[in-house]
């Protein structure tokens, strides 16, 4: 078959397929259209999931008559402009869209309709495009001073076969509101519409550029939880900036939904981003739990590479050790700064459980079948008040107990950093009422596991082995950050063979796996030796040690297997020397507990991210109780 020269109208449908993949990627291509004319107000509709019909209007600088008919015409743009010789620096892209492919391969499938007006203007003017086919300019009425209304209809019509590849019109009326909210968190000082087959399911005025206004549009976005659970994140580190809000572990979900990633304006899916945003929460979160997170990237262009991929969805960084270095150690650093602060969730959570009871029943006083008469459950009604201790077995009776003692020694003024949980001394100063610190003063034990405490103004309720397994964990990280990490040889080196690539990724890291008492050595083109292991996995499976850690590498840019097993071992070893679930805890011991939780970072969830206690303040237990 000899060599032809594709048609214009093939070669656009071939670019169609790459660029407009579902109505989501031609909304976004045209909403990025809107915000690199200046658009400050923009509209979308979509009918039929985006099928049948889209609009985009915004009051940006619109397109001049004499560009209209060239606007349409493939690698046609205005956000790029050569130099005197005549090149174009690919490098130092400062808009959202470069490719000039948007309009045409949309008009080539689609029946599409532009119609503008410019700044510099009077009159209003629509080109028509239908299956590649253009039609001449004609005038046309247009509602605003300037800007452009981009219509498309019946998507995919000149494309049949690719109709039976799209979903329901509801999946993709979902795809088209998350692109729609994703091009909102960058953009908060812009005001959206959304409307889906005639419906506004979306508002949002233009906030204040900056941190609080864009606080605000993630708030009307991702809800009132998000902000109240939300970190700051703003670091910089070489000319590259790191902004947006994590979530606290104890906010994490079930999958990677609500991570949201922006590299210079633009919203990015990269394994290098995420695989950053999984290391620093590594230590916090078990693997089947993912933060919440909406992260801005800004980086001199010259520095990033997002001509990659024609949907521009995909980066590459010249310097990807600084970005992850970046993103980790911000991260962590807004982790510690949080200290042992629990999300807000926690508290709702544990109100919802409980369950109200407006009457007593005339029944039987105890019913025998029920499990335990100390924790009430068994209890259905009171019949002989005087005789409750009697009907109750285990009325009286309480793991521990603690009685206000303002006649004896002296609570620490500041939180005891070095408090004994076995004796319960801490250095003494001037005396401070308990009830004024951030986890209060203990008041009893519930069920030889859960310490009662009293605050200003609420309660607070303490899981102890889980709490005490925390600050035991973070103990002995410090220890191991201390110095290095005691390693065992192996009696006979063992050979791993792996891919070469693999082979190659992981002796690379050899220096950064021996801090973590790993040592190993390329040995052969696809093969790797291991002499020591971490003394602390014991015993272990080296061979599948290494390869996790090629798979963690090749996935992620990093070890996290490694760090993982020395994570579960530490854990391991914090559980077995914590404070055990049914050990009754005297009231200087549980004091000391809260006082060591208050001065150690993370406290709030214990090493899988469950929170380690709960906060009701006084206004939660009023709700509980129809008192407001």
């Amino acid at each position: 078959m000899p060599i032809r020269r594709l048609s214009p109208e093939t070669v656009n449908r071939i670019a169609a397929g790459e660029v407009v993949e579902r109505p989501a990627s031609a909304i976004k291509e045209l909403v990025e259209n809107a915000l690199d004319a200046g658009g400050r107000n923009i509209e979308i509709q979509a009918d039929g999931g985006g099928l049948s019909r889209i609009l985009i209007a915004d009051d940006g600088k619109g397109i001049p008559r004499a560009e209209l008919p060239l606007a349409i015409e493939r690698h046609a743009t205005s956000k790029l402009e050569p130099d005197d010789a005549g090149d174009v620096d690919l490098l130092r892209i400062h808009t959202l869209g470069f490719r000039g492919e948007a309009l045409p391969s949309i008009g080539s499938v689609a029946r599409l309709s532009i119609t503008t007006r410019s700044r510099d203007e009077t009159e209003a003017w629509t080109i028509q495009v239908e299956g590649g086919e253009t039609r001449p300019l004609a005038p046309a009425p247009f509602p605003g001073p300037h800007g452009a209304r981009v219509e498309v209809r019946d998507l995919f019509y000149a494309t049949p076969a690719r109709l039976k590849f799209m979903k329901s019109e509801r999946s993709e009326a979902m795809a088209i509101s998350e692109e729609i909210k994703r091009q909102a968190m960058a953009h908060e000082a812009v005001a959206f519409t959304l409307s889906l087959d005639g419906k506004v399911t979306l508002r949002l005025p233009a906030e204040h550029p900056g941190d609080e206004g864009r606080l605000k549009r993630l708030s009307a976005l991702l809800g009132r939880d998000f902000e109240a659970n939300a970190l700051l994140i703003d670091q910089e580190r070489d000319g590259v900036r790191l902004s947006g809000y994590a979530g606290l572990p104890t906010y994490s979900r079930g999958n990677a939904a609500h991570q949201y990633l922006f590299v210079n304006g633009r919203p990015v899916k990269d394994r290098l981003l995420q695989g950053a945003l999984r290391g620093a929460y590594a230590d916090f979160l078990a693997r089947d739990r993912h933060p919440a997170a909406v992260l801005f990237l800004d980086i001199d262009p010259l520095y990033v590479d997002v001509n990659v991929h024609p949907a521009k969805a995909e980066v590459r960084f010249r310097d990807p050790a600084l970005v992850r270095g970046l993103i980790v150690g911000a991260l962590r650093h807004a982790l510690h700064a949080a200290g042992h602060r629990a999300s807000t969730t926690v508290a709702a959570d544990t109100l919802s459980s409980f369950q109200a009871h407006t009457g007593l029943s005339t029944g039987p006083a105890y019913s025998p079948s029920a499990p335990s008469a100390q924790g009430f459950s068994g209890w259905t009604g009171w019949s002989q008040p005087a005789a409750a201790a009697q009907v109750l077995p285990g009325l009286n009776e309480r793991s521990a107990r603690v009685e206000p003692s303002w006649d004896g020694p002296s609570w620490p003024s500041q939180p005891a950093q070095h408090s004994d949980l076995a004796t319960g001394h801490s250095p003494l100063a001037t005396p401070l009422d308990p009830l004024d610190y951030p986890l209060g003063a203990a008041r009893g034990q519930l069920h030889a596991n859960y310490i009662v405490a009293q605050t200003r103004d609420g309660l607070v309720i303490v899981d102890q082995h889980a709490a005490h397994e925390r600050l035991v964990y973070e103990r002995m990280k410090a220890q191991m950050a201390e110095g290095s990490v005691t390693r065992q040889a192996l009696l006979t080196p063992e050979v791993v063979d792996l891919d070469p690539a693999e082979a190659e990724r992981v002796a690379s890291r050899a220096e950064e796996l021996a801090e973590m008492g790993l040592i190993v050595e390329a040995f052969g083109a696809g093969a790797v030796l291991v002499r020591e292991t971490p003394a602390m996995l014991g015993d272990t499976d080296v061979q599948g040690l290494i390869r996790d850690i090629a798979d963690d590498l090749s996935e992620h840019g990093q070890a996290l297997s490694l760090k993982e097993r020395l994570a579960a071992i530490c854990g391991t070893m914090a559980c077995h020397g914590s404070v055990r679930s049914g050990r009754v805890l005297s009231a200087p011991e549980m004091n000391a507990l809260l006082r060591q939780m208050e001065a150690t970072p993370h406290s709030g969830q214990c090493n899988h991210g469950r929170p380690t206690y709960v906060e009701l303040k006084l206004h939660d237990l009023e709700k509980l109780f129809g008192r407001r």
